[in-house]
């Protein structure tokens, strides 16, 4: 396989792994945050958490540069002070994934928390366990094949994130180029033989992620 098709499919495996990670991680223990959190506008914090799903990818590239860019709130202290510079970097492009797939992370392991059994949780509480003892040794076993279903959905996401990747980490072949900016470059140069082979990548690494997903879901007898 050409280096030319490695290169950015390496990067987008590597870039969307690591957003995945992070992002199951941070939005199970936001799930569970928001689920037993008693607050009055609990569901503006939930809808906050949502809204890059349904926000266009250009708008939170806009974002990610407001915050994390030299001139941005975070973004100029990193740089300043742990010498740390997202901008036209992988770690960027792992940035953009990260928030594109962090809400179907959240949304599918919140999904699944509920629906494990209060009883089980409160005999956990009764027998003396602590909230993160009740998680992490009863609500997580119970609601794994939620929040892993949800995951993979993350993966298939972040690896096919476009626009906000862009904006915040360019499209720099051998350094920030993944699959989708490739098919995009590709396009662009007329390059359709090329096109065609990176796009056919993109959807059987897709349909696997989504065939496996469906079967995570499917209810136990």
């Amino acid at each position: 396989m050409p280096q030319d098709i490695l290169s950015p499919l390496w990067l987008t495996l590597k870039v969307s792994f690591i957003a995945t990670c992070f992002a199951l991680v941070l939005g199970s223990l936001a799930a569970m945050a928001v689920m037993r959190l008693r607050w009055r506008f609990k569901d503006v914090l939930d809808a906050v958490l949502t809204l890059p799903m349904v926000l266009p990818p250009t708008v939170l590239g806009y974002y990610l540069l407001v915050v994390f860019g030299r001139n941005g709130a975070l973004g100029g202290m990193l740089e300043e002070y742990l010498g740390v510079r997202l901008i036209f970097t992988w770690q960027g492009a792992v940035l953009a994934s990260l928030v594109v797939a962090f809400p179907l992370v959240y949304r599918t392991a919140r999904a699944a928390l509920e629906g494990v059994p209060a009883s089980c949780e409160q005999a956990a509480r009764t027998l003396g366990a602590g909230e993160w003892e009740v998680f992490l040794f009863v609500s997580l076993p119970l609601a794994w094949r939620g929040i892993l279903a949800g995951s993979m959905l993350a993966l298939a996401r972040a690896m096919g994130e476009f626009g906000a990747t862009l904006m915040i980490a360019g499209n720099l072949p051998g350094r920030t180029q993944t699959l989708s900016l490739a098919v995009y470059s590709a396009v662009q140069a007329g390059d359709d033989a090329r096109a065609n082979l990176l796009v056919c990548i993109v959807s059987v690494v897709c349909i696997v992620l989504l065939v496996a997903t469906s079967r995570l879901l499917k209810p136990r007898y």
